[in-house]
Parts: C-alpha cells; sequence; structure tokens
C-alpha cells in the first residue's frame, strides 16, 4: 500500500505499520458485521445542529463614528504606521 501511495518507508516503519494494519482489517471485519441494512449509515456519532445564528442583514456602522474612535484617520481611511520600511 506504501508503495501504492508512493510514501517512501524503511523495513523497519513497513513491519511496525504491519502489525497496525492487520489490527485496522479486524475491526472494520468487526464493524461490518454489526452493521446491519436497518442501521443508517453516518458520519458523527451525535446527531449535528447548526449552530450558526440567522443571516439578517441589519444597517452597517457609520463610517465616521468608527473612524473618530481610532487614534489616527486620513482620507477616510485608518491611519496606522508604516512597518515594512519601503516607500508608499
Amino acid at each position: 500500500m506504501a508503495g501504492l501511495a508512493r510514501i517512501d518507508l524503511t523495513p523497519a516503519e513497513i513491519d511496525r505499520l504491519a502489525g497496525e494494519l492487520d489490527v485496522i482489517v479486524e475491526s472494520v471485519a468487526r464493524v461490518s458485521e454489526i452493521a446491519t441494512p436497518d442501521v443508517p449509515a453516518t458520519s458523527h456519532p451525535l446527531p449535528l445542529t447548526n449552530v450558526f445564528r440567522p443571516d439578517v442583514p441589519v444597517a452597517p456602522v457609520d463610517r465616521d463614528a468608527v473612524l473618530a474612535a481610532a487614534p489616527a484617520a486620513q482620507d477616510g481611511k485608518f491611519l496606522v504606521p508604516q512597518i515594512l520600511g519601503e516607500d508608499a
């Protein structure tokens, strides 16, 4: 499988992962024995619900009020110190 996935593994890693692969295959086989057609497939063990608030449009904040609260503003934008040393 590592060869198909183009993963370069050392012989020691192959030996270690071979044992883990056996455990995974056995676990999948056990789940397949238990799963029946009357049990629906799930992607998560707990039911998920949307936790987002409703998307309701509201009036935007007044730009002049926001800029008035800023330490510095110029031409309708926040004015911040230059940090990159490049010419604007």
